[in-house]
């Protein structure tokens, strides 16, 4: 009779434990979704961002038309790929934010644009929006990270396929030219004259 109460107990404690696993796997992978969600909304306070610089910009810099037009193009690619994270969507938003960069470093060149209180303010919230991304994005990759932990350890992955985790979620990473300092030229074309 002992023995098989202590199977019995071995039995529950094994449910109670997997049964636990499987919930932090359902739990980490919500964060995951949550985590992203808070990057979209950055995402798209950027994206909102990015016909009033443009066309801002129009004004004045008529001869700086293909890197505009590239910020444009760049804006509803994005918008195109869905609110899914993808390794394909985490390039194109870090091209986005390095033209960007660029328009509003080029539009400093302009004495009459720099000194227009828009394109100070549009700044201001451009910075603002990018540490509010950055944040977002470390957030995201700490539940990527934890997810991944919880799956793949076994059973994790068997007990995430029970659970609806059937691919992982690619972490926001940094492209390689991010990664290298920008030489001023690179960021305000070659020097005329």
């Amino acid at each position: 009779m002992d023995g098989s109460w202590t199977w019995l107990g071995g039995g529950v404690a094994l449910a109670v434990a997997l049964y636990l696993w499987y919930a932090t796997i359902v739990a980490r992978s919500n964060k995951v979704k949550e985590a992203f969600a808070s990057i979209d909304v950055h995402l798209r306070q950027r994206h909102d961002l990015v016909p009033n610089v443009v066309g801002l910009a129009q004004r004045f810099m008529d001869h700086e038309r293909g890197l505009l037009e590239r910020v444009t193009e760049l804006r509803a690619r994005i918008q195109r790929a869905g609110t899914e994270p993808t390794a394909e969507r985490f390039s194109a938003e870090a091209a986005l934010a390095a033209d960007m960069g660029r328009l509003l470093a080029v539009a400093e060149a302009y004495p009459e644009l720099r000194s227009e209180a828009t394109l100070r303010e549009a700044q201001r919230v451009w910075a603002d929006t990018e540490a509010q991304i950055a944040a977002a994005r470390r957030f995201y990759n700490a539940a990527v990270g934890s997810l991944r932990n919880a799956v793949g350890i076994f059973p994790g992955r068997l007990l995430g396929l029970l659970a609806g985790v059937t691919g992982l979620p690619p972490f926001f990473e940094a492209p390689p030219e991010a990664r290298e300092a920008p030489s001023l030229e690179a960021i305000m074309g070659p020097r005329s004259g």
